[in-house]
């Protein structure tokens, strides 16, 4: 290889190893003033060779401002004789306009006779990437410096080798611990533990050594003015191949923490307001005493009429007066007995080998605590009750719900008796609407209608093949909403309430809200509206009073409202109700006999009763189109009713082609289904005075129906007649 190849060659090497590199290397002859600048150097910061010129200060025209003088005066120190090197870094201009970091290096290569420098070369590198990392870490430490800061973390290590330890500013603070330096004498440390703390800590700060575990440890110390603080520390051993290595460590201080968990965990336990245990606690308790076999009492305490206060005298008075409730039943019990607030208005009692005769004494006294509970002045004209069931627990495998519901059942089955008393749940008393959970029901029904639980709506009764308006007459119906939200239907409460005997002052109260609430659309003849009456409603010998002075009080005409009685409410006291239908007359309020037919005396109740509506069981509707028996009863009731002068109403209609047969029949008035669903009263009211107020007022029972006679062979086929 010739001299010439081989210079081509290294000339070749060179700009392929720069370029590989990244590399920018610049050559000033301090002579002529002339700088030369690799093509390697344009490319980095974007140009092509031939765009820049190579002058002298090349360089420092793309510099940012801010980095000039740093450069210039480490070449000057250089030049000078001040460093053996030229090191700086600085910022150029990219061609598009950001800024690119370098790392410039050089120095002088060539010197004249007199040893004055003529030439320097240097070399620089992009370091764009490395500054962004730096910045990034820069940001990160900036982050954790803060976030030790804030959290209080004091920082601290223990070399191996030497035996020091050294504690940053926060450990000191944390530690009480005055001195102006980090290092500490290796065993002052181990003077500020908390003996009972002592050789589990020690141990634990030893226990990294030789892995790359990270150890957490919390204990006491003990400052030298006789504070005592809990801290928390996170060692982790630092391995070194030059030494025996560190143990590096935090230190902070929880003692607050620690106080907070406390509150907290009390907070999770017990109820804020009243300071007894909580639900989820009191669940707990009540698990772990029936595992452990003893026989107890589990007693359910609710409050009456508490609602009432709260509306009466405000939340205040009404927190107040549960605090005082639950001072007064902790005084009621024993030492070994727990008291929890459920929720509301709503106690529990767990009371271990209580017998029958204390549980007794206990619920005594408890009635009487609540009874004399401090209201405050603000409620000082009222008084608190209580209903209180109690179950007696001595089988391991009940569940705490089971227990819970047993005396939560007889708690239902003590308001349902009268309230201010308590009742025992009996397991010998079957479940459902003959038991307990009847009974639940029936409290329910009372709490319904005084915390507007309980909903009116209606059904329309139709003039058949008329609309609703030419008769606007509707029967009121209840709704009970449970605690759960679910809508109840009154086949559900209405057996349970009279059972329990409060279906008189259920009618009482739909009678009152109804006609308060609409008695201006009745007097209006916007429609006409039917109570269902019970057997107990019926024997009331005050009823018509209470009915009198509520049509009184709401301007309500007697003539638009009727009165539903059924056979079975009859017949629990005839006389009774033979005597409501008369004074009924008297005032010209109607009266229909509900579910005729249903009974085998129906018919004789139209010789004792001088009803004006016949309303026919539904039973004998639902299959009228395929049952001929059915026909014939609905025939023989309709002949007979006509015949009286009353109006004929079929119930529980659910197709069209029941409807066809029962107009064809002779059948005035339907209701059911297919006519119109039960809906909010309210809304139906507002239908029926919008229209009213465009028609001139009538008796929507006053109709003329004009029916052909059936024959036989039509009837039976259970095909409408033609007209």
């Amino acid at each position: 290889m010739t001299g010439q190849d081989k210079k081509s060659r290294n000339g070749a090497f060179w700009a392929k190893a720069l370029e590989r590199a990244h590399l920018g290397v610049w050559d000033w002859d301090l002579r002529t003033g002339d700088c030369f600048y690799s093509a390697t150097w344009a490319r980095m910061l974007g140009y092509d060779e031939t765009e820049l010129a190579n002058t002298s200060d090349l360089w420092l025209q793309l510099t940012h401002p801010d980095d000039r003088e740093r450069a210039l005066a480490s070449g000057d120190r250089h030049i000078a004789g001040q460093t053996d090197a030229i090191e700086t870094e600085l910022r150029l201009r990219h061609k598009a306009g950001h800024w690119v970091w370098v790392l410039d290096r050089g120095g002088i290569v060539e010197r004249d006779a007199s040893g004055k420098p003529v030439r320097l070369m240097g070399v620089q590198t992009d370091i764009s990437k490395q500054k962004a990392a730096e910045a990034e870490l820069e940001q990160v430490n900036v982050r954790f410096r803060l976030a030790l800061a804030a959290s209080g973390t004091g920082i601290w290590h223990h070399d191996l080798d030497t035996n020091k330890s050294y504690w940053d500013q926060r450990t000191r603070d944390i530690f009480g611990l005055v001195s102006d330096t980090d290092e500490v004498t290796d065993d002052l440390w181990h003077t500020f533990l908390h003996p009972e703390d002592k050789a589990v800590t020690e141990q634990a700060h030893l226990a990294p050594i030789g892995t790359q575990d990270v150890v957490a440890v919390q204990y006491r110390i003990i400052k030298r003015d006789g504070e005592i603080r809990h801290v928390e520390s996170l060692v982790r051993f630092i391995a070194d191949t030059q030494s025996a290595g560190q143990i590096l460590g935090t230190v902070r201080d929880i003692t607050e923490e620690k106080l907070r968990e406390m509150e907290l965990a009390y907070a999770a336990r017990h109820d804020a307001l009243t300071g007894l245990w909580n639900r989820s606690a009191f669940d707990r308790l009540l698990a772990d005493h029936i595992a452990a076999g003893a026989p107890l009492a589990v007693f359910y305490v609710d409050l009456d009429y508490f609602k009432a206060l709260n509306d009466f005298a405000g939340h205040a008075a009404g927190d107040q007066a549960l605090k005082s409730v639950a001072a007064g039943i902790r005084a009621c019990l024993p030492r070994t007995a727990h008291a929890a607030r459920l929720g509301g208005d709503e106690f529990a009692l767990l009371v271990p080998h209580c017998d029958a005769s204390q549980a007794e004494r206990i619920a005594t006294a408890v009635l009487g605590a609540v009874r004399e509970a401090d209201l405050g002045t603000a409620a000082s004209a009222r008084k608190l009750a209580a209903s209180i069931g109690i179950a007696f627990i001595d089988d391991a495998t009940t569940t705490v719900a089971d227990a819970l519901a047993c005396a939560d059942d007889a708690c239902y089955a003590a308001k349902a008796a009268g309230r201010n008393r308590f009742a025992v749940f009996s397991a010998t008393v079957e479940s459902g609407s003959g038991g307990l959970n009847a009974a639940r029901v029936a409290a329910d029904t009372v709490d319904a209608m005084e915390d507007g639980r309980l909903k009116l709506f209606g059904q329309e009764i139709h003039l058949l093949g008329k609309p609703w308006q030419e008769s606007r007459h509707v029967e009121v119906l209840a709704r009970l909403v449970g605690r759960n939200g679910r809508l109840v239907p009154p086949g559900e409460f209405i057996p349970v309430a009279e059972r329990f005997g409060i279906a008189s002052r259920l009618d009482r109260w739909i009678i009152r809200t109804v006609l308060s609430r609409h008695g201006a659309a009745l007097r209006s003849g916007a429609l006409t509206l039917g109570f269902n009456l019970s057997a107990q409603t019926l024997s009331d010998p005050q009823l018509w009073e209470f009915v009198d002075s509520v049509i009184d009080e709401t301007g309500a005409p007697h003539s638009a409202i009727g009165f539903e009685i059924t056979e079975t409410a009859a017949v629990t006291n005839f006389d009774a109700a033979e005597q409501f239908v008369r004074k009924a007359r008297e005032r010209r309020c109607r009266v229909s006999l509900d579910d005729f037919g249903a009974g085998m005396s129906s018919f004789e109740y139209l010789r004792r009763f001088p009803v004006d509506t016949i309303k026919i069981d539904g039973s004998f509707i639902q299959h009228i189109t395929e049952s001929r028996f059915d026909r014939e009863i609905v025939l023989a009731i309709t002949s007979i009713a006509r015949s009286l002068g009353c109006n004929v109403v079929g119930e529980k209609i659910e197709r069209h082609d029941t409807l066809t047969m029962l107009s064809d029949m002779g059948v005035a008035f339907g209701q059911g289904f297919f006519l119109h669903r039960p809906e909010p009263l309210e809304q139906i009211v507002a239908r029926a005075t919008g229209v009213r107020r465009r028609a001139r007022p009538r008796d929507p029972w006053r109709v003329e129906v004009q029916v052909r006679p059936a024959s036989p062979e039509h009837v039976s086929a259970g095909l409408p007649r033609r007209r």
